[in-house]
């Protein structure tokens, strides 16, 4: 098994997608099909398997309340934070790009527990909607 995907609720998609895009280098997925008007969302890619949907909650939270069926539903918020895992070096890059931008980064320690046992480093952000970002990676 694995995460097919992650969906955030975001202010802004465009703002978000170069975010993601740009800062943490990640590959878009469905940017100009969104930008066209013909997707409902933009996607970024976090690995073969696994993506992360840009969900703007003033237009798509109706959309959500329907089809989980519930006018009282906030759409599965709270989310405590999403974790991605990487190579030391992209670590590093993306560390250093926040920092570049001004973003704020807190240390999360050494052996942290996660997927893969102990990862050797980790660090919290957050991003332009306030959502919390782990980034780590492993010795192995």
């Amino acid at each position: 098994m694995y995460i097919d995907h992650i969906v955030l609720w975001v202010d802004d998609a465009k703002r978000s997608l170069d975010f993601y895009s740009n800062v943490l280098g990640l590959d878009s997925l469905r940017a100009d099909e969104f930008f066209a008007g013909n997707a409902k969302f933009p996607s970024v890619k976090l690995s073969e398997r696994s993506i992360l949907d840009l969900m703007e909650r003033e237009t798509l939270l109706p959309l959500v309340q329907r089809f989980t069926d519930s006018e009282d539903n906030i759409g599965g918020t709270p989310i405590n934070h999403v974790c991605i895992s990487m190579s030391e070096t992209e670590y590093l890059g993306i560390s250093e790009k926040l920092n570049e931008q001004g973003i704020e980064i807190s240390p999360g320690g050494k052996n942290a527990f996660g997927a893969q046992g102990s990862a050797a480093e980790s660090a919290y952000f957050s991003d332009p909607d306030g959502n919390i970002i782990e980034i780590r990676y492993y010795d192995n």
